[in-house]
């Protein structure tokens, strides 16, 4: 395991080793004492989620607030998605910036996304099935999200916005200053 710190604290792209031959390939995704040792996180997966989506569907920007703020270790099964994670930690030294990494079958990319991030992806291939570990239970009351096109956060998402399809939650979404607001 190979383990790349982006510029959000905390926030890992973690490159795991293929081993392939004419067969075929095989990974070990996640281990969870290898994790530790690379990233210093002693993180307890609780869930495993997966969905399976077309092009241009947007899910977000959703995080889980208090005791219920999930970390996730996601990844693409099959396809493409642009991943976007943005750090809404209270105090951390990248506060309100976002990172985004496009994770797809052929790079066998994870992105660990730490609690107190909002997340979000879409869909650049024609479809994409995406998975990703809790390691928290998904708590509805705790829910919140902010809008895909927040002018303060400026997420370059790719496609244009007449190619993307969305959650009818997902179109009520707040703000980033409205998320500040209530800290």
């Amino acid at each position: 395991m190979r383990v790349e710190q982006t510029p959000l604290k905390d926030c890992f792209i973690i490159h795991e080793k293929v081993h392939g031959d004419a067969r075929g390939y095989f990974i070990e995704t996640y281990n969870s004492k290898d994790f530790k040792a690379a990233t210093g996180l002693d993180i307890e997966f609780v869930q495993d989620n997966q969905s399976r989506s077309s092009k241009g569907v947007l899910r977000g920007l959703h995080m889980q607030r208090g005791a219920a703020a999930q970390a996730k270790l996601v990844r693409v099964l099959e396809g493409a998605v642009l991943d976007v994670a943005v750090d809404l930690r209270k105090g951390s030294p990248s506060f309100g910036q976002h990172h985004a990494i496009e994770l797809t079958a052929d790079n066998n990319k994870q992105f660990f996304v730490p609690a107190g991030f909002a997340h979000g992806f879409v869909v650049l291939s024609d479809y994409a099935t995406f998975f990703y570990k809790v390691d928290k239970f998904y708590e509805p009351g705790n829910e919140v999200g902010i809008m895909y096109n927040d002018t303060d956060l400026n997420i370059d998402w790719r496609l244009p916005i007449s190619e993307l399809i969305f959650s009818e939650k997902d179109k009520t979404l707040g703000s980033f200053a409205e998320y500040v607001a209530s800290l």
